[in-house]
């Protein structure tokens, strides 16, 4: 059996995007698989459990601080002075050292509770060394007044509720600026907490209007996360930067997996599919230049909806959920974002959750995040691929494209993307039109042979009439009426006679 013919597609089954504890709710990676409202009952659970083990520590450690010290003025009736009081001191002071012990490993439990990788420690100095260009920086200002007019206008039609949210969200913003020593965790709770609070009065201000609460929520969110922007965008207490940097050599390294080898429903020939294949690189591609989390699951919605667009004209029915997740897992490949990483966080932690609880935002959101995770754990099993070759390919040592075997790989989908793909098909018309370039001039050739040879033909046939009857002049015959008076042959004319009554 051919190894084509044993291929088997990328599946994942629509439960396993839901939130592990049945919600019905989307899961997130970022999140244990949970969504955001049962990870953040996690958290609090979590945070509790931790705020009583702390209390739990502090009765020991005060225990500990008055046997200690009973122990040190009892021994001091026995002891002199100066013996006593350094005995007293090295007690103090180791019991300093564990109580300072203590409180490093309590801060750091959370933190380790929901996230396995390290946290590195602020870098100060690293952060002078990322000063933003003069122009980059005007840039941001202008769209951070922009967007801070846009606020203020839409909150005039609330009236007295607008001038609150004015308020609140400018004091919100003011008081972040104070916690930028916080881990990414602690900061993406401070902004979900003010999320869930801000709802929860709009909720009871608009009675139940969802639809009201949301569109003040996604100006509420985009005035916050755009003056936000620089100080919780992959900050320096997470290490977002060393993912993107391990994901994106993770991609280039695998720029060697073909359509065929993901089972993937696009033919890249169609003029029609490959627009939307460029259309869909670019809108993930162009995810990392917006600055709110809304409008960065914008374009992966619209990257997804050109992916649908391609497998539907391939395959002239509607698309299904099983060829999404390959096709998209293709396109991340072949786009490999910039700040990918960065850009998953960023929207996990400090998007509106409703958005990504729901609707299909949340959705495609969610399968972005499953295309990411499998790209991260591909290996010769998921491609269908004997261990040895898929080391030759990671290594560069071989390419699927170079096979002794041309019918194993078709060339059809075998292009390194559409630029290129687009590149061979009018080489491939240029070949064509020299080949009806050199016919045509053959023939033109040909006829202007035929047209000589039939000019002296004709030319044969003239002489050989003219030589076979040969041209005789006669004189011209005068006319009768003509004057003639050298010609007496002529009967006189005639003359009038009279005639008598």
């Amino acid at each position: 059996m051919s190894q084509r013919s044993e291929r088997r597609g990328i599946h994942v089954d629509q439960s396993e995007l839901l939130c592990k504890k049945g919600c019905g709710y989307y899961g997130n990676a970022a999140w244990q698989g949970l969504c955001s409202k049962c990870w953040r009952e996690e958290y609090q659970r979590a945070r509790q459990r931790q705020i009583q083990e702390d209390w739990a520590l502090a009765e020991k450690l005060q225990r500990e601080e008055e046997a200690a010290y009973v122990s040190s003025h009892s021994s001091s009736q026995t002891q002199p002075p100066q013996s006593h009081s350094q005995q007293s001191l090295a007690t103090f002071s180791k019991f300093e050292e564990k109580k300072t012990n203590e409180k490093t490993r309590k801060v750091t439990t959370v933190k380790k509770f929901f996230s396995p990788s390290s946290r590195t420690a602020p870098k100060k100095e690293s952060h002078e060394g990322k000063t933003p260009s003069p122009s980059i920086t005007r840039q941001s200002s202008i769209e951070t007044d922009r967007v801070s007019r846009d606020f203020v206008e839409f909150l005039k039609t609330l009236q007295k509720l607008g001038r609150d949210i004015h308020k609140q969200s400018r004091g919100f913003i003011e008081s972040m600026g104070n916690k930028k020593d916080l881990s990414a965790e602690e900061l993406s709770e401070c902004v979900q907490d003010f999320y869930q609070g801000m709802s929860d009065r709009l909720m009871n201000h608009f009675k139940g209007s969802s639809e009201k609460v949301d569109r003040v929520m996604d100006q509420v969110e985009k005035y916050i996360m755009t003056r936000l922007y620089k100080s919780v965008f992959c900050p320096e207490t997470s290490d977002d930067e060393k993912k993107d940097l391990a994901t994106q050599h993770r991609i280039r390294a695998l720029h060697w997996v073909t359509i065929q080898m993901l089972c993937v429903p696009v033919d890249e020939e169609i003029p029609e599919v490959s627009d939307s294949v460029v259309k869909a690189i670019t809108d993930i591609i162009e995810m990392d230049s917006k600055r709110v989390p809304r409008d960065k699951l914008a374009f992966i919605t619209s990257c997804s909806k050109h992916i649908f667009s391609a497998i539907r004209i391939t395959k002239n029915e509607p698309a299904s959920a099983d060829d999404f997740l390959p096709t998209l897992i293709y396109i991340v490949l072949k786009a490999n974002p910039p700040r990918l990483q960065s850009n998953i966080q960023y929207i996990t932690r400090f998007c509106n959750p409703s958005r990504l609880m729901t609707g299909e935002d949340g959705y495609y959101f969610t399968n972005l995040c499953c295309a990411v995770a499998f790209i991260e754990k591909l290996d010769a099993q998921s491609l269908n691929l004997s261990p040895e070759d898929f080391e030759r390919y990671m290594s560069g040592q071989a390419s699927p494209r170079r096979q002794d075997d041309p019918a194993a790989w078709p060339q059809s989908g075998s292009r390194v993307n559409p630029a290129l793909s687009q590149i061979h098909h009018n080489l491939k018309l240029l070949s064509n039109l020299e080949k009806r370039q050199q016919q045509v001039t053959e023939g033109a050739q040909n006829l202007q042979t035929e047209l000589a040879e039939w000019q002296d033909s004709v030319t044969r046939e003239v002489q050989e009439i003219l030589e076979r009857y040969p041209l005789e002049i006669k004189p011209r015959a005068s006319a009768i009426d003509a004057e003639n008076v050298e010609n007496d042959r002529l009967p006189p004319p005639l003359q009038p006679q009279v005639f008598a009554g």
